[in-house]
């Protein structure tokens, strides 16, 4: 037994031998696969161990328990703020519509009382519920009925904003959409308020600026841009004059009732498709963020964030270009130009830099992007937009890791250098917020094909 003892730790020192060759081994082998002669750095071999994080984490029977259960839970969410909207248009359209006061008969009482100024209040004759006057804004149950549900987020870097629940509604009838935020108090406790009032909007940026939202411009992926100062929002949202809502599901057998009774939408709706000039400069850079997106996005990240003095998001040109050329990206000239005439359509010669860093190089699809965010907000349970790092080690689980359950590396091996890794892309290394936290696994993100496989590394490592 002493002997086993002195030996023990030999072992240990082996084991972690036999790992740290067996990583290289498979991280030069990929790099003669791929044809790539990049120098990875400490970085890069610390965020390719969680790219082999992709077991899957559950037995089937497990898994599908799971899954049917948000399910469940996501269906009655959805299902208490319908109830909610119907309850609030129909219950509320004919006593607050503005016609009510604009009546033939109280613009003559009005008319006798001028003389002495305005009628009091108590002059003024207002029947609210006299049956003889129908509004233009009448509606009923029936024209409320045919309508499109979706989900969306905002596109903000605050955690808080990022990761409020909004479900909106756009009325066929009249072509008026409205959005609303479900909030959960505790487990009971639950509410739905009005986000964005019920209106017709337009465009506010891109090829269709001024023109009204219809019901082709409603898919997943798509970014619904609307005015600030058109709605009572969180000081967070407002600090940006337009912020965007990105559209991250639909009811699917709405949409093709709509369709089939929509001759308009047949001939009108043709989904955008990506730009030509963003899709080649994505290319340019594809090779490179396969083996090094971690570092990229997030150092990115954190030099636009320090150079932001402003604390307001946007930078200028000059700022981007010293960015590029710092970390070693190469655009060409005439493409570059292309893309600022596209993102600075308000010739404000300033554009918002996580909308720049999207369209050089892309971002994974509201599938991952859902789970990135169930992630973050089990961490961040306060939701106070950021979490400390000794609440990240706590939630982080490596128990499944492959080289753990092959018994090359031990847990805590695994847990350190992501906190390393994760440590290091931040600005305060105390914390996390919301956009590192992003940014880590939008870099991640850039070398797994599979939807799959990336979801099954937020699984195993958080347990959502």
């Amino acid at each position: 037994m002493k002997e086993e003892y002195e030996q023990y730790p030999q072992r240990i020192a082996e084991k972690r031998k036999d790992h740290l060759q067996c990583s290289d081994a498979s991280i030069k082998s990929k790099q003669l696969e791929d044809g790539h002669n990049d120098d990875l750095i400490a970085l890069d071999e610390k965020a390719l161990l969680q790219q082999c994080y992709t077991n899957k984490p559950y037995n089937m029977q497990h898994s599908i328990r799971k899954l049917e259960a948000e399910d469940v839970a996501a269906e009655r969410r959805k299902q208490a703020v319908v109830e909610q909207v119907m309850v609030d248009q129909l219950c509320r359209a004919v006593i607050s519509d503005p016609e009510q006061s604009t009546r033939s008969d109280v613009c003559k009482e009005a008319q006798g009382l001028l003389e002495l100024g305005t009628a009091p209040v108590h002059f003024r004759k207002r029947i609210l519920h006299e049956t003889k006057i129908r509004t233009k804004s009448g509606l009923t149950e029936n024209m409320l009925s045919n309508k499109l549900r979706f989900d969306s987020r905002i596109i903000s870097r605050n955690g808080r904003d990022a990761c409020r629940e909004l479900i909106g509604f756009f009325f066929a009838c009249d072509r008026s959409l409205t959005v609303y935020e479900f909030r959960q108090f505790g487990r009971n406790r639950t509410n739905a308020l009005p986000f964005i009032q019920k209106g017709v909007y337009r465009h506010q940026r891109g090829q269709r600026k001024g023109k009204t939202y219809d019901l082709g411009d409603l898919y997943v992926g798509a970014n619904l841009t609307f005015r600030s100062v058109d709605h009572n929002l969180p000081e967070s949202v407002k600090q940006n004059p337009v912020f965007t809502l990105r559209v991250i599901s639909i009811d699917e057998a709405a949409m093709d009732f709509l369709k089939a009774s929509s001759v308009e939408f047949k001939q009108q709706c043709s989904k955008q498709a990506d730009s030509k000039v963003f899709k080649k400069i994505q290319g340019i850079f594809r090779g490179t963020l396969s083996k090094r997106g971690v570092r990229v996005i997030t150092g990115l990240g954190k030099y636009f964030r320090q150079v932001d003095k402003s604390r307001n998001g946007f930078l200028s040109q000059a700022a981007f270009k010293e960015a590029l050329r710092v970390f070693h990206l190469e655009i060409p000239e005439g493409d570059f130009e292309s893309l600022w005439l596209i993102l600075d359509d308000s010739k404000s010669d300033k554009v918002d830099y996580g909308e720049f860093t999207r369209a050089i190089f892309g971002e994974m699809n509201e599938y991952r992007k859902a789970f990135v965010r169930k992630a973050y907000m089990k961490l961040d349970f306060n939701k106070t937009g950021s979490v400390p790092m000794v609440d990240v080690r706590k939630c982080y689980c490596a128990k499944k890791h492959p080289l753990v359950l092959a018994g090359k590396a031990a847990e805590e091996e695994i847990k350190s250098s992501f906190l390393e890794t994760l440590g290091e892309t931040c600005s305060n290394p105390t914390e996390v917020s919301y956009s590192e936290f992003e940014d880590y696994y939008e870099g991640l993100s850039f070398g797994i094909v599979c939807d799959d496989d990336f979801v099954n590394i937020l699984r195993n490592s958080w347990g959502v």
